[in-house]
């Protein structure tokens, strides 16, 4: 076992407090390109009946108008959060129109070059219209196509009784709020070292449209044609977080340190202040619409990737680094996960357990600051795995050299396997545990990943990726649609939908300041 997960499990155990590491809040936000029955990119506005994509709190749409995004609270049961998803899919199903159904699939189909996708709307005041132009400034940045990849992002949040039993057995002295940012931000640091193994054991992105990469085919060189209409890398496990996934281009130039919260909060602020000449030739206006937010390096936090960031909750307008620096960190969102293509939500209830699992042993780890040297590691192995993880012998760089994917995965496995058994006390199903051993398998055998298996059954029934993709997608939608809402989820929603609809018309009348003195105002928040 990695030494310091044992030296902390002995002292929660002998102290008599190792069921505090249960209980943490766990919620999920899934996003689905919405597709016409014909499998085309809906070019449909987001349906009114869902309610309002800018004040719904569960139901909302991410870069795309035809790309919705749901939302769960966050809950001390898995169960309860996947019950929550399941609902808000079958209210949405209930109300998609002409036959439109949600993609299964992280890597989209049905698209034809950026004008194909349209960016999403939300509506006319100040705050919507700023959404909607950073999201014009992302296309004018980095192009469209690769705004429409989806995912399923792992919000999580340690049990807040946990934080004083560790700060007082660790003899820690810091305010409990600066205790739990440094812990948080360890937690951070070991997700970017041991990341590439959620890539390895969830990818499920290895083959792509041709059609993707219409308007950029000198991308598609890299690739091997698996079919007519479709690419894709033999040993590919996560597409979506390679070379052709979300990146942006003045990444290497920024520098975004995750050692403290100070030093975060501080790499984004200049990040958001910095010009960047090849923004500024872009300009920031044509006439009189804006074609992005500002000219800096980065428009807004959000435009930095990263696989895991801190969260805070954010008041009305409040940038979220303030809200970081001022209440310090609430939870962190996990964001590598590839949309689980074979189950209809999108994640299944073993993998929200493993990940809990993961996220514990990264809190409990040996966390040191993490040097540029070991930071240029870390994203060359997420990288590497992401394009090559089945690759036979495949290897991860680790202090100057190299070291055994398969030995560094069994390693972790050892600390996995120790905090399941804590989590799953007097259970006798030992559900955490379960959840660690069968992904273990796809550990020793590479042809249990979702990758692999992606590979097979195209090959196996001679289909592309598209037509794959799409079987699968129907096959939801018709699981969905057999299963009405209990009536008072019903009601609840309906009446959600309804309640947003009416916010958003508050805030569009309650509107004083221009566009332009409402950015001013935004940025110039200290």
């Amino acid at each position: 076992m990695i030494p310091r997960i044992e030296t902390r499990l002995n002292r929660l155990l002998r102290a008599g407090e190792a069921h505090r590491l249960g209980q943490g809040l766990k919620g999920v936000e899934k996003e689905s390109l919405r597709l016409s029955a014909e499998g085309l990119i809906a070019t449909t506005p987001h349906p009114r009946t869902l309610g309002s994509a800018l004040t719904h709190p569960y139901i909302t749409t991410d870069y795309s108008e035809a790309l919705p995004e749901l939302i769960t609270p966050p809950f001390a049961d898995p169960v309860e959060t996947l019950a929550f998803l399941d609902d808000l899919h079958r209210y949405v199903y209930a109300r998609l129109e002409s036959g439109e159904f949600l993609l299964a699939t992280s890597m989209p189909v049905g698209i034809d070059g950026d004008a194909s996708i349209p960016v999403a709307r939300y509506g006319n005041s100040n705050i919507g219209r700023m959404k909607h132009v950073y999201r014009q400034g992302l296309s004018h940045r980095y192009g469209r196509s690769m705004q429409a990849i989806a995912g399923v992002h792992f919000n999580y949040s340690v049990n807040q009784t946990l934080w004083p039993v560790l700060a007082e057995l660790e003899g820690n002295r810091l305010p409990l709020q600066d205790y739990i940012a440094s812990a948080y931000f360890g937690l951070i640091r070991n997700v970017h070292r041991y990341g590439w193994l959620i890539i390895y054991l969830f990818g499920a992105s290895p083959a792509v449209d041709k059609r993707f990469f219409r308007g950029r085919e000198s991308l598609m060189q890299s690739f091997e044609e698996l079919d007519s209409q479709t690419l894709g890398r033999t040993h590919a496990t996560s597409l979506r977080m390679s070379d052709i996934g979300y990146r942006i281009d003045t990444q290497p130039s920024l520098d975004i340190s995750c050692n403290s919260l100070e030093e975060y909060v501080a790499g984004l602020t200049r990040a958001i202040s910095q010009p960047h000449p090849a923004y500024e030739a872009m300009g920031l206006r044509h006439g009189e619409d804006y074609r992005q937010l500002n000219t800096h390096l980065l428009q807004i936090e959000n435009e930095y990737y990263s696989s895991i960031r801190p969260k805070q909750l954010t008041e009305s307008g409040e940038k979220p680094t303030l809200a970081l620096r001022r209440r310090g960190v609430r939870y962190v969102e996990l964001r590598s996960l590839d949309l689980c293509c074979t189950r209809p939500g999108g994640v299944s209830l073993e993998q929200l357990r493993f990940l809990e699992v993961f996220l514990l042993l990264c809190l409990l780890a040996d966390s040191p600051p993490l040097s540029r040297a070991e930071q240029a590691e870390a994203d060359h192995n997420a990288l590497h795995t992401a394009c090559c993880g089945r690759m036979p012998a495949t290897t991860l760089r680790h202090q100057g050299g190299t070291v055994s994917m398969h030995e560094s995965a069994l390693h972790l496995f050892n600390g996995l396997e120790s905090i399941a058994r804590v989590l799953d006390g007097d259970d006798p199903n030992q559900p955490y545990r379960r959840s660690v051993l069968l992904r273990l398998e796809s550990v020793l055998n590479p042809e249990q990943t979702p990758s692999w298996r992606m590979l097979t059954d195209m090959r196996q029934n001679r289909i592309s990726f598209t037509e794959h993709a799409l079987a699968l997608s129907r096959q939801h939608a018709d699981y969905f649609r057999n299963l009405p809402l209990a009536a008072d989820t019903l009601q609840s929603l309906q009446q959600m939908a309804v309640t947003s609809l009416q916010s958003q018309q508050d805030i569009e009348a309650s509107d004083t300041l221009s566009f332009a003195d409402f950015l001013a105002n935004y940025f110039g928040q200290h």
